[in-house]
């Protein structure tokens, strides 16, 4: 079976298993996941997203929010520099 033939037989509930187990790092029985079946599970989840869900309900999807022509953010001042970069020192290590 190809990869794409079996991202189409995925049901939901195989898909929510498969992405429950990504987080988790193991199976519904309490097995930890090798790195092999960790990496193929979250190919599987990636693929069953882009095929089934929108592109905001996606997993990794960071929501950067939008903003209109001129508006701004409420964090900061932006009418003045931002000097914390020159407030920067290195930090020294020192081994005992």
């Amino acid at each position: 079976m190809q990869f794409d033939e079996m991202i189409n037989t995925i049901t939901p509930e195989a898909y929510q298993n498969l992405k429950r187990a990504v987080e988790l790092g193991k199976w519904p029985d309490g097995e930890r996941l090798s790195k092999d079946q960790r990496e193929q599970c979250m190919q599987a989840v990636i693929a069953y997203d882009a095929k089934h869900l929108s592109e905001d309900e996606r997993v990794g999807q960071i929501d950067m929010g939008k903003k209109e022509e001129g508006e701004v953010c409420d964090s900061h001042d932006h009418n003045t520099p931002d000097t914390s970069a020159s407030d920067i020192s290195p930090v020294k290590i020192i081994k005992s």
